[in-house]
C-alpha cells in the first residue's frame, strides 16, 4: 500500500489513472512524470478549446487525493506558469467550482473534473479575474478546500476563515 492508503482507495486511483491515460478528455493528458512516484498525487496537462477565449493557452491541472477519496473530493488546482484567468479561478490557482467541495459525490471521477473544468473555460465571455482576488489570495489556506464557498448563481464568494 503506497503512502499508507487503503487497497480500496489505491485500486479506484489505479482505475483511474489508466482511464486518463486511455480516453482523455479532450485537450487533456495526463503528465507521467507526475505519477512516477506517488499514485495521490497528479498533474493534468491541458490546451485551452478550440474556439473559445483560451485557444491554443496550456495550463496545469493538480489533482491531490487523501486516503477518504473518493468519499472525499479531491483538492483540484491550477499550477504551474500559467493560471487561467477566469471569473472563478484566483490567480493562486484556486478553482471555485461546487464539485469540488459541496456538490462532490464518490460516483464522480476524475475524468468528469476535468470535463467540468473544460466546460467552465469554455463558456467564459470575458477573461477577468474574481472580484476578490487580490483580498482572497493574501488570506487564503493554500489548500482550497478548506474555503467555505458561498454558490450564488454566475457569482460566488469565499468566506475567509481567518
Amino acid at each position: 500500500m503506497q503512502g499508507g492508503f487503503h487497497h480500496g482507495v489505491d485500486k479506484r486511483l489505479q482505475k483511474e489513472l489508466m482511464a486518463l491515460q486511455n480516453d482523455p478528455p479532450p485537450g487533456m493528458k495526463l503528465n507521467e512524470k507526475s505519477v512516477q512516484n506517488t499514485i495521490t498525487q497528479w498533474i493534468v496537462d491541458m490546451e485551452g478549446a478550440t474556439g473559445t477565449l483560451y485557444e491554443g493557452e496550456k495550463f496545469q491541472l493538480l489533482f491531490k487525493f487523501s486516503s477518504r477519496y473518493p468519499f472525499d473530493s479531491p483538492q483540484v488546482m491550477f499550477t504551474g506558469e500559467n493560471i487561467p484567468v477566469h471569473p472563478h479561478v484566483y490567480s493562486n490557482g484556486h478553482i471555485c467550482l461546487s464539485i469540488l467541495t459541496e456538490d462532490w459525490s464518490p460516483a464522480l471521477s476524475v475524468q468528469s473534473v476535468c470535463l467540468s473544468i473544460i466546460s467552465m473555460l469554455s463558456s467564459c465571455k470575458e477573461k477577468r479575474r474574481p472580484p476578490d482576488n487580490s483580498f482572497y489570495v493574501r488570506t487564503c489556506n493554500k489548500n482550497p478546500k478548506k474555503t467555505k464557498w458561498w454558490y450564488h448563481g454566475e457569482w460566488l464568494r469565499p468566506l475567509v476563515l481567518i
